[in-house]
């Protein structure tokens, strides 16, 4: 009884970090739009937009983001801009994702894909046939390069080749504990997909349902990915969240910043 309540508390320490996490990201985002502000107003908008500027372009807010670029304290904003718009959005997965353009999609005035694209590969990562808005492929490549990749060679010495998933388009309403709410899920407009495993390269296959729970490598990489995930969506919810999500992480392309 006392190890299942340390390892609750445990828990909800650990969900209160992450939270904390999320609360001072958007404080630091706050910050440098100011200091950015100031910047511009005391001149430095010349030494931003000369195009013999010394300033790295990830460093550079007037550059677009560039998914292969080292992260810095801008990308995610830069993120968030390109994800808004959906030329930007298509602009920064050149190259750096398999996708295919499709035309909206609009099933009901609650049920619709605007900027609609069909997924087959993020980074190195295949993905089967997704059906998503650009800014879920957006951040999906983002988190593959910067988070996932990073993670598997660190704790594996291999490489994600394929993150699975549940889809992300579904027209239906929110799911709780209690049952259907009467709002609609994010799922009806293509701004969350759900993700249930990873395979790498040397052959082994990870599943948030089989081992989530489990000791060592296997739960540490699945932490890592749902923690990276934290950095580039809205929302993150994991097992950790409540029993609807035992078997998935669900990603979300907008939010209240949420990271459990």
């Amino acid at each position: 009884m006392r190890h299942a309540r340390r390892q609750q508390l445990a828990r909800y320490a650990a969900q209160a970090k992450r939270a904390e996490r999320g609360r001072l990201r958007a404080i630091l985002n706050g910050l440098l739009a100011f200091s950015f502000a100031g910047l511009l107003g005391y001149g430095g908008y010349q030494g931003i937009v000369h195009p013999e500027t010394p300033l790295p372009p990830q460093w550079n807010p007037i550059e677009p983001l560039q998914i292969s670029h080292p992260v810095t304290p801008l990308s995610g904003w830069k993120l968030n801009r390109a994800a808004a718009d959906a030329a930007s959005c298509l602009a920064a997965l050149a190259g750096q994702a398999t996708i295919e353009v499709l035309e909206p999609r609009n099933d009901s005035d609650q049920c619709f894909i605007a900027d609609r694209v069909n997924v087959d590969t993020v980074g190195h990562a295949q993905v089967a046939s997704l059906e998503t808005r650009c800014a879920i492929a957006l951040r999906m490549a983002m988190w593959e390069e910067h988070s996932l990749q990073p993670a598997a060679e660190r704790i594996f010495g291999t490489s994600v080749t394929r993150i699975d998933h549940i889809g992300s388009y579904n027209c239906r309403q929110l799911r709780t504990v209690q049952g259907p709410s009467e709002r609609m899920s994010t799922h009806a407009t293509a701004d969350a997909v759900d993700i249930t495993g990873f395979t790498f390269a040397d052959g082994r296959q990870l599943r948030l349902l089989e081992d989530w729970d489990s000791a060592g490598a296997n739960a540490e990489f699945l932490r890592a990915a749902r923690d990276g995930a934290c950095d580039w969506f809205e929302l993150t919810l994991s097992p950790d969240f409540n029993a609807l999500h035992a078997d998935h992480f669900h990603l979300q392309s907008r939010g209240w910043g949420g990271c459990r």
